[in-house]
């Protein structure tokens, strides 16, 4: 159980909380003052947590994998989404790719730079253990975040390049997004995602 809080404080949350900040600062730099102005351009981690994304489901997956009870180091988590009126884009078809981008990317910077220092070596068995979970969960998330399913970051990337005539069409699947990740969760899909995410923290330099 200490291990499992330990992964949800120094892993989960400041992966979570470090993508959903990217995003807000990306659409402000692109000209959505929104998350700026109602303060959640911030690394406080108390303004972006979601109690059931932030702490239970990565919590239960975490301890799924530890008792055996699933197979796959795959764990995924959502925070409070920070708010981006892609309106107020200077150029919203262009800039909503890069704002949905940043989020992934931030994950991959952060995945990186934990398995350079997982690389120098000489940590405890935890501390070898939580710069491994930092490289799979940043890269999961960077994985899981761009499939195409709105609401998740890859559909964003998805609307900047089809025509806008088929946006709407598109987007109305939005509501159905959760759904469709619980299906594709409970049958195991997801898992088929592993041997990317294994593939690019090994491309890392993660043994």
């Amino acid at each position: 159980m200490l291990e499992t809080i330990l992964v949800i404080l120094l892993v989960v949350i400041p992966a979570i909380v470090l993508h959903e900040f990217a995003h807000g600062w990306a659409a402000d730099r692109l000209g959505d003052p929104t998350a700026r102005l109602m303060g959640r351009l911030t690394l406080n981690p108390v303004k972006h947590i979601d109690p059931v994304g932030t702490i239970l489901v990565p919590g239960l997956l975490y301890l799924a994998f530890f008792f055996g009870i699933s197979k796959s180091l795959f764990v995924f988590g959502w925070a409070k989404p920070v708010p981006v009126n892609f309106s107020r884009l200077r150029n919203p078809k262009r800039d909503i790719i890069w704002v949905g981008l940043a989020g992934p990317l931030m994950n991959i910077v952060l995945a990186f730079a934990f398995a350079q220092i997982a690389a120098l070596g000489h940590f405890s068995a935890l501390g070898e253990k939580m710069l491994v979970w930092s490289v799979i969960l940043n890269v999961g998330l960077a994985v899981f975040n761009m499939l195409p399913v709105p609401p998740l970051d890859g559909s964003r990337v998805v609307t900047g390049l089809i025509p806008a005539s088929w946006e709407k069409g598109y987007l109305a699947l939005e509501p159905f997004g959760f759904i469709l990740v619980i299906i594709l969760l409970n049958t195991g899909m997801l898992d088929s995602l592993d041997p990317l995410i294994y593939g690019v923290a090994s491309l890392m330099g993660l043994k």
